[in-house]
C-alpha cells in the first residue's frame, strides 16, 4: 500500500469498521483505488507511491543487483559461514575430499550438499543454544566424483544418495556468532539410505509393498528433500520434491501406467541414473518403490535415536514445503504445494487437536484428518492486482466423484495417487506452487508461484491467481480465509507481487505489479519466510543470466517486503550461479540464517573458500547487524 493509499484505507476503517484482517491493504497496491470504486490511481502513480514509501517495517536501504560471487549486504550487515558441505559432523570424522574421492562411508557422517528449507529449535530457557534442522536436496556430480560424471557404480549411488536428505546439527552462539558445534550428541544425518518408517492410510497398502519391505511399513531414505515445515509440538517436517527423478528402467520398452506417468515416471530418470546401478530404483524390478517417496516426512531433533516417519496422511506428490497452522477449535492445518507445472495447492486438516502441554502426546496427530485441494475461481481480472474467491475440496474416498468407479479403492490409493484425485474434483492447476507461509501478525497465508512457462497450453488458462502466458517471472499469491479460521473451506485470494522486468518490458504485463520497480525487480521467488514482526522475506531461484527477460537482476538474491505496504526491498544477493533458499531465525531475531545452495552450479564459482581452483560448495551463511540490531529493522 502507498502512503496515499493508507490514510484512504484508515478512513475507510474509520467509517465502516474494515478489518486488517482482510484486504483492506496488506500489499494491495490498488485496494483503496477499487474500494472508492475504480482504477484511481494510474500505474504510474502507484510505481511513484512505492518508489517514495518509507516503510516503518524495513529498516535498510534497497541494494543494487550484483552479479560477484560473494554475499552483498546493505550497509551496517556482515556474514559468516556456519556449515559448508562436507564438514565432518563429529570430531575426528572425515574431513571434506575436494578431489571427489571421498567414501560414501564419510559422506553418511558429514554435511549434507545443497542444503535447502531448514528450521531452528531453541533449547527450551537458553537463546544461545539451538539445533538446526537443514535440508539437502540433491548433489552435483561434477563436484561430488574425482571423474565429474555420472555415477559408474553402486558405491558411487550410495555416495550420491549419503549427499541427500536431512542434516541435523547443534549452533551455539558465543562472543555474539552463532557457530556450528562439532562432536555434540545431537549431530546426526538422515540421509537416502537411512530406515525411515511408514504411517498413515496408506502405510502397508498392496501398493506400498516391495521384495525387501513385505509389510509395506519401512522404507530406505528420504531424498531430493526440498523446504520443510515445523510444527508446534517441536518436530521438524522434511520435504520429498522431484523423487521421481531418481528412477528409472532397465527396460527401453516399459510401459508406464497412468498413475505413474503422471507423477513423470520415464526409462531414463533426470540426469540421476541410479537405477542403472542399485535395483531398488529400477522400476522394471520394483515398481511400487516410487510409491514410497514423495510424502512428508517428520524427524524428531531433539532425539537422535529416533526413526524419522514418512505420514502418508499428507499425500503423494512433489512436496515443496509445509507450512504450519492452527485452527480456532484447537487443530492443525499444513499447507503444502505440488512443485510442477500446472500442479495444485493442498491442505491437510488433523482430526484431533494439539496438545501443547505434552508435546509427546501429538506424535500421531498428523496420521489423522482430511486432506483437500484448493479451486480459484477467475477473479477479477484487474491487470495489477487480481483478486477473487476459492474453495477447498475434500479428498475423502467416497466424495467428491472419488470412488472405485473413479479408479480409486479405497483412501489410501486416493493419497498414492492424489494428484489424480485432484484433478478429478476440478481443482486449479498453478504457476509451480512452492513455499508457503502463515503471517504471525494476521494469519494470512502466502505462496510462491514461482513461473509456468507452459502457461496457455496444454489445458491451463490464464486467468484468476495465474494470468499471464509463458510466466517466466513468477508470483507471489495470497489468501485469507473466512472467519479468519484455517478449518473454512472458503477464502478470498490476491496476488501479493507479480514479478517482472520493468526496465525491459515497460508498460506491459511482463514489467510486474505497481510494487515491482528497476530497484527492487527479481525472478522466480521461490523460498518465503516470516520473522516475528512480520517482515515477509522473499528468496530467488530463477535466471541469473542478466541478460534478455532478465536483464538488470544480477545473480539469485533475497528481498524482503513489509504486507502492510507492498513495498519490496532488496536485501541480499548471493554469489555466481546459486539459489537462495532456506531460512531461518535465532531467537532474538538478531540473526538470519540463509542457505546459499549449488554456488557455480555451471561453473564460475569458488564459494565460500574462494581458493585458488578452489570447489563451490553449498553453504548456510548466517547474517547480523555489527550493531547487534534485529535483522531488517
Amino acid at each position: 500500500m502507498n502512503l496515499l493509499e493508507e490514510n484512504q484505507a484508515t478512513d475507510l476503517e474509520t467509517i465502516v469498521g474494515l478489518s486488517r484482517r482482510g484486504f483492506i491493504s496488506a500489499g494491495a497496491l490498488c485496494g483503496a483505488a477499487m474500494f472508492l470504486g475504480g482504477n484511481l490511481l494510474s500505474r504510474s502513480v502507484l510505481a511513484a507511491s512505492v518508489n517514495a514509501a518509507s516503510s516503518k517495517l524495513l529498516g535498510f536501504d534497497s541494494i543494487a543487483a550484483a552479479t560477484s560471487d560473494t554475499i552483498t549486504l546493505p550497509p551496517g550487515y556482515t556474514s559468516s559461514v556456519l556449515i559448508s558441505w562436507g564438514q565432518p559432523l563429529h570430531k575426528n570424522g572425515p574431513a571434506f575430499d575436494p578431489s571427489g574421492n571421498g567414501s560414501a562411508q564419510a559422506q553418511e557422517v558429514q554435511f549434507g550438499d545443497n542444503n535447502d528449507g531448514m528450521s531452528l529449535f531453541a533449547f527450551p530457557g537458553d537463546d544461545n543454544r539451538a539445533l538446526m534442522a537443514i535440508n539437502n536436496e540433491y548433489t552435483n556430480y561434477r563436484y561430488l566424483y574425482a571423474h565429474g560424471g555420472m555415477p559408474q557404480s553402486a558405491e558411487e549411488v550410495r555416495k550420491a544418495l549419503a549427499c541427500e536428505g536431512v542434516s541435523v546439527i547443534e549452533v551455539q552462539r558465543k562472543n555474539g556468532q552463532w557457530q556450528f558445534v562439532q562432536g555434540s550428541p545431537y549431530n546426526r544425518r538422515i540421509h537416502g539410505n537411512a530406515p525411515l518408517h511408514l504411517s498413515g492410510p496408506a502405510a502397508g497398502h498392496e501398493l506400498m509393498k516391495t521384495g525387501a519391505d513385505k509389510a509395506g511399513k519401512n522404507v530406505l531414505g528420504t531424498f531430493q528433500n526440498c523446504a520443510n515445515g515445523k510444527t508446534p509440538w517441536g518436530t521438524y517436517l522434511t520435504c520429498e520434491e522431484n523423487f521421481t527423478d531418481c528412477f528409472g528402467s532397465s527396460n527401453p520398452e516399459h510401459k508406464f501406467d497412468a498413475t505413474q506417468k503422471r507423477y513423470g515416471a520415464s526409462v531414463a530418470s533426470k540426469e540421476i541414473n541410479w537405477h542403472q546401478h542399485d535395483p531398488r530404483f529400477d522400476l522394471a524390478k520394483n515398481p511400487n518403490e516410487l510409491n514410497r517417496h514423495g510424502w512428508v516426512v517428520e524427524i524428531d531433533p531433539f532425539d537422535p535415536q529416533s526413526t524419522p516417519i514418512k505420514r502418508t496422511a499428507l499425500g503423494r506428490f512433489k512436496h515443496e514445503n509445509a507450512a504450519l497452522a492452527e485452527t480456532h477449535d484447537g487443530r492443525a492445518v499444513v499447507y503444502m504445494g505440488d512443485d510442477e507445472r500446472g500442479e495444485f495447492i493442498y491442505k491437510f486438516v488433523s482430526r484431533d487437536k494439539i496438545n501443547h502441554t505434552h508435546p509427546k502426546a501429538n506424535h500421531e496427530l498428523l496420521d489423522h484428518g482430511t486432506l483437500y485441494v484448493a479451486r480459484f475461481d477467475a477473479g477479477d481480472s484487474n491487470p495489477d492486482h487480481p483478486k477473487g474467491q476459492g474453495q477447498w475440496i475434500e479428498l475423502t474416498h467416497g466424495k467428491n466423484g472419488i470412488d472405485a468407479s473413479s479408479g480409486f479403492a479405497d483412501q489410501a490409493e486416493v493419497l498414492i495417487h492424489v494428484r489424480l484425485a485432484a484433478s478429478i474434483v476440478g481443482a486449479t492447476r498453478m504457476d509451480r506452487p512452492e513455499w508457503i507461509v502463515v503471517s504471525p501478525q494476521d494469519g494470512q497465508v502466502y505462496c510462491t508461484l514461482t513461473n509456468n512457462a507452459k502457461r496457455g497450453e496444454d489445458g491451463q488458462p490464464v486467468d484468476g491467481p495465474n494470468p499471464r502466458e509463458k510466466n517466466v517471472y513468477g508470483q507471489i499469491l495470497r489468501w485469507h480465509t473466512d472467519r479468519d479460521d484455517h478449518a473454512s473451506l472458503t477464502f478470498a485470494w490476491d496476488l501479493f507481487v507479480v514479478a517482472g522486468n520493468p526496465s525491459v518490458h515497460a508498460g506491459t504485463a511482463k514489467a510486474g505489479s505497481s510494487n515491482i520497480t528497476p530497484h527492487n525487480m527479481f525472478n522466480s521467488p521461490d523460498g518465503l519466510g516470516f520473522d516475528k514482526a512480520g517482515r515477509l522475506w522473499i528468496l530467488s531461484d530463477g535466471d541469473y543470466s542478466n541478460a534478455g527477460d532478465f536483464a538488470g537482476m544480477g545473480n539469485n538474491q533475497m528481498l524482503c517486503a513489509d504486507p502492510a505496504s507492498g513495498e519490496i526491498r532488496r536485501f541480499m544477493v548471493g554469489p555466481v550461479g546459486c539459489e537462495v533458499t532456506g531460512i531461518s531465525f535465532s531467537p532474538d531475531q538478531k540473526t538470519l540464517f540463509v542457505g546459499i545452495q549449488h554456488p557455480g552450479e555451471n561453473g564460475g564459482s569458488t564459494f565460500p573458500e574462494h581458493l585458488p581452483n578452489g570447489k563451490p560448495r553449498s553453504s548456510v551463511i548466517a547474517i547480523s547487524r555489527e550493531d547487534g540490531g534485529i535483522a531488517g529493522a
